[in-house]
């Protein structure tokens, strides 16, 4: 989880730096104005930030920095096209509270409240999987290894 919120910091950067580009080509002068293009936009840039990292060396920078890796199911380096589907199967953190909430129109902290519990749940239903992995990396056929840099003698 450390490194999951390692990556979300890291995540911010790579947001300001989309949403300025959105903002300045769109010409957008609020910030509500084609809110949901944007979201989508985000969403491609997300997925090609992943999707790069995964698929080059199966590591994103936070994942160097724990020395985590993610591999295809027999340890190999993952394709783009597993990569993609990895990315599109780890929104399972998110969409299923997302769809849920959506018609309630709760209030914020309502929502991050849920939002959290729901993403804690996932965290511990990794526990049921046999090798212990995440449900999405189960579905895609992927899994996180660690990549220990090795030891000097």
């Amino acid at each position: 989880m450390a490194c999951w919120l390692y990556e979300g910091m890291l995540m911010f950067g790579v947001v300001f730096i989309a949403g300025y580009l959105f903002g300045t080509l769109s010409q957008t002068r609020h910030a509500l104005d084609n809110r949901h293009a944007l979201q989508a936009f985000l969403f491609v840039v997300f997925g090609i930030y992943f999707v790069w990292f995964w698929a080059k060396g199966g590591q994103t920078l936070a994942m160097k920095t724990w020395h985590i890796r993610v591999t295809d199911a027999h340890g190999a380096r993952l394709t783009q096209k597993r990569a993609l589907l990895r990315y599109a199967l780890s929104w399972l953190w998110f969409l299923p509270v997302l769809a849920v909430l959506a018609p309630f129109h709760l209030s914020g902290g309502e929502q991050a409240v849920l939002i959290m519990g729901w993403v804690a749940i996932y965290a511990l239903l990794s526990r049921f999987h046999p090798q212990r992995q995440f449900w999405h990396d189960a579905f895609a056929g992927t899994r996180l290894v660690s990549s220990e840099p090795p030891k000097k003698a």
